[in-house]
């Protein structure tokens, strides 16, 4: 699949929004990647989780794992592609772990799979997770990387989509200096 039809979908979807958003990262941006208007159509997903695992079709993979939220219906499709369990990790007291008894076990093959990546740090907690387990990251499959090729890992990373996305600190950022309302967007902001 070209990069013109991947962005086709994103943009059948509406998953591109414009203004000024308050990142996961704490940076701020003008543009915005909403996920879940994405992940809300069963077809894209399958289509796009496809070209994520083929990536890797030569890795041997025992399980995919994903972080909460987007990255647990990656990883599901992933996994069900596959034809292996997944598991996801999500946050308790500020750290990514496994709960809800996944079976992860010493030595197992996982592939990690992610929606958007922006700094790289949720992935490295989970790419910690799972090594605390004793098993090993085959690689890093993703929708998007934001930082247009900036984050990089010690395994194997393939972003569907390489998106250079200006970032800035609060302090350093435009957007706040032309008093353009910060919008909050993802799960962390929900009541």
């Amino acid at each position: 699949m070209e990069r013109e039809e991947i962005l086709e979908l994103f943009r059948k979807a509406g998953a591109f929004l414009e203004g000024h958003f308050l990142l996961t990262s704490g940076l701020h941006s003008p543009y915005y990647v909403e996920k879940f208007r994405l992940l809300q159509f069963p077809k894209y997903v399958e289509i796009l989780v496809q070209e994520m695992v083929a990536k890797f079709r030569e890795k041997k993979v025992d399980l995919v794992v994903g972080p909460a939220v987007g990255g647990i219906i990656l990883a599901y499709e992933a996994a069900r592609q596959i034809g292996v369990p997944m598991a996801f990790t999500e946050r308790d007291e500020g750290k990514m772990v496994f709960r809800r008894d996944f079976s992860i076990r010493e030595g197992e093959h996982v592939l990690i799979v992610e929606d958007v990546i922006t700094t790289g740090t949720s992935v490295q907690e989970v790419v910690k997770a799972v090594e605390e387990k004793g098993a090993s990251v085959v690689g890093i499959a993703a929708l998007v990387d934001r930082s247009g090729g900036k984050v990089t890992f010690n395994y194997p990373f393939q972003p569907l989509l390489q998106l250079e996305i200006a970032t800035y600190s609060p302090e350093e950022c435009p957007l706040c200096q032309e008093k353009i309302a910060l919008q909050k967007r993802g799960s962390r902001y929900l009541r």
